[in-house]
């Protein structure tokens, strides 16, 4: 079901299950990094998160005893939140896409991430072109901010 409110003068969407999610991301266990979109205006924000269980396979080898979530990965729930704002920025005609991640500058780590956290991350679109896209993106537990990056894909066509 997609209804539509007016938030600020903008259109906000609903939120999207995992399944609507999965249309637009390649992805699939163990690797798809966010469970669901809280906020979405397409063209401007995404506001998503991941639900960081001990039952995540990384856990095993990252840190045993210590269990923290790879800050690579956290990078990856980002890159894979700014693929589905990319996808729901272009208009219907153009979705026969996928989003290839394909560069990031100024990530910086904050805190550390463990099991039981809830991943918040918020993504802006910068600039949206033809085969290109650029975004910023911040990662929050609780508030607190825990990642940041500017994040940058190609666009392609699915084959």
């Amino acid at each position: 079901m997609d209804t539509r409110g007016q938030t600020g003068g903008m259109t906000m969407e609903a939120v999207k299950q995992i399944r609507d999610i999965m249309k637009h991301l390649p992805h699939r266990y163990p690797f798809v990094m966010v469970d669901r979109v809280v906020e979405l205006d397409p063209g401007h924000r995404i506001v998503t998160l991941k639900n960081v269980t001990i039952n995540e396979p990384f856990f095993q080898g990252h840190f045993p005893g210590n269990p923290i979530m790879p800050g690579v990965l956290i990078l990856e729930a980002m890159a894979q939140s700014a693929g589905v704002l990319t996808f729901e920025s272009l208009p219907p005609e153009k979705r026969n896409i996928l989003v290839y991640f394909m560069g990031i500058d100024r990530a910086r780590f904050r805190r550390m991430v463990i099991p039981g956290d809830q991943l918040i991350m918020e993504i802006t679109l910068k600039k949206l072109k033809t085969k290109a896209v650029k975004a910023t993106g911040q990662a929050r537990v609780d508030g607190n901010l825990v990642a940041e990056a500017e994040l940058m894909a190609s666009i392609g066509e699915k084959q």
